[in-house]
Order: C-alpha cells, then structure tokens, then sequence
C-alpha cells in the first residue's frame, strides 16, 4: 500500500488534521482550548508539520511535500514536473479528509458557535484587512520563505558545514512555526494551495451547523501567491544552484 501518492495523501491529511483541530480547538465555544491565543494556533500547526512530514515518509512519500507550491518549486529546481499533478491531487484529498475529520471530532461546538466567520476559520484562511493585492503580496513573501529556507536546508553548502541529516522534520516544523509568528498576521499564512482549498472545499459540502458561506471570493489568493511564492523560490534556488 505504500507509495509516494499514498504518503502525500496521508501526510497532508495529518496536516490539516492536527492543524485545523487546533483553529478549531481555539476558536470554537465551549473547547477546553477556547481563547488559547495565536502562539498556540501557530505552535499548534508547526507540530501539525513535523507528524504530516513523518506520516507521508511512513508511507511511502521520501519528499514529503505535502504542499503543492513545494511541489511546484523543486519541479522548478530540478526541471522534472512529473510529479505535480498527482501529488497535487493527492495533497488536495488528504487536506479534505483532514478538514472532514476535524468536523466529526467537534462535532458537537459547531452548534454552539454562532459566529460563522469563525466557523468558517477552523476550515480556511481569510485576510485581516481584506485588499487582494497585498493579500496575494503576504503569501507570496510567506511562501518565498518556506520554499527558499527549506531549500537552503537541504544545500550542499549547508550540508558540508552543518549535516541536517534527521533533524529536517523538525527544523521544517521550526520554519512554519517562526513564519506564523513573524508573517502570518495579514492572511493566517496559508502558504500551501491544498491546506486551504481542500478544507474550504469541505466546509462547502459538510452539513455544518448554520456554517455560512465559505467565500470563494477570496479563495483564488491563497492558491494563487503560494505557487507564486513558490516559483520564485524554486527559480532562484536553480539559479544559485543549491
């Protein structure tokens, strides 16, 4: 059963998983982890990235990606893209099932929040102050260092001066952890196309209790600046040659 398609499927449905539970777990009436705050949502999704990372290798994916922006930028590096399209589906299923499961599991606060806007939260990203281009701006910038960073992890020349060798999972996880803090605040740092589109995707089709609409007006900009992003870290990780 093991394969790379299997790995990306189970390692971003890990990912939204544990990343949307803590949303939720925050934002919902009546959780245990109700007002726990920003630090603990981003600290939250950095743990939700390093058990996404060891899932997808368990079974199957040694790239690990579980972000099609990622996927794009090293398809980029390595001009080789046979491997986009289905581990973008797969990436895109796995943060469905994900979203899906975090719905069963607090099931019963659903009722007990009324905000829908908050609802809608524990499933997908929204702007603070909502003006498309410096939204689009924000993931961009995001993603340009997810991608670079995480390329500069793996560089010949860091490998000769600092072996990352096992430590990767958790310096990636360390990564998304300082991005949420450091630049997450304009848009939650969606930074990946399928860990926003999958659960909006599900939020749309989830019989969600009084759950509002899931505003695909602005859905484009969390797919369109991650690949963005992306891209032009993977062009100029292949410029430098890492």
């Amino acid at each position: 059963m093991q394969s790379p398609i299997f790995g990306e499927f189970m390692g971003t449905f890990v990912l939204i998983l544990l990343g949307d539970g803590v949303v939720a777990g925050v934002l919902l009436k009546r959780s245990k982890a109700e007002g726990g705050g920003w630090l603990v949502i981003t600290t939250g999704w950095a743990f939700a990235v390093m058990a996404g990372i060891f899932t997808a290798v368990a079974c199957g994916s040694p790239d690990a990606h579980l972000n099609p922006a990622i996927t794009v930028a090293f398809a980029i590096q390595s001009r080789s893209f046979a491997k986009v399209i289905p581990y973008a589906a797969a990436q895109l299923a796995g943060a469905f099932a994900g979203a899906a499961l975090v719905w069963v599991h607090f099931l019963p606060h659903w009722r007990e929040t009324p905000d829908t806007d908050i609802k809608r939260a524990c499933f997908c990203t929204s702007p603070a102050i909502r003006s498309t281009p410096n939204n689009v701006t924000s993931e961009i910038i995001a993603t340009f260092v997810l991608v670079f960073v995480v390329g500069a992890f793996s560089s010949k020349a860091v490998a000769a001066l600092i072996p990352i060798g096992p430590l990767g999972p958790y310096l990636v996880s360390c990564l998304v952890w300082g991005i949420g803090l450091s630049l997450g605040g304009p848009t939650g740092y969606a930074i990946n196309p399928a860990r926003d589109l999958g659960p909006r995707i599900a939020h749309a089709v989830l019989p969600i209790t009084n759950k509002g609409d899931s505003d695909w007006g602005y859905a484009a900009v969390p797919i369109v600046g991650p690949l963005l992003g992306g891209c032009l870290a993977g062009g100029l990780i292949r410029f430098l040659q890492f």
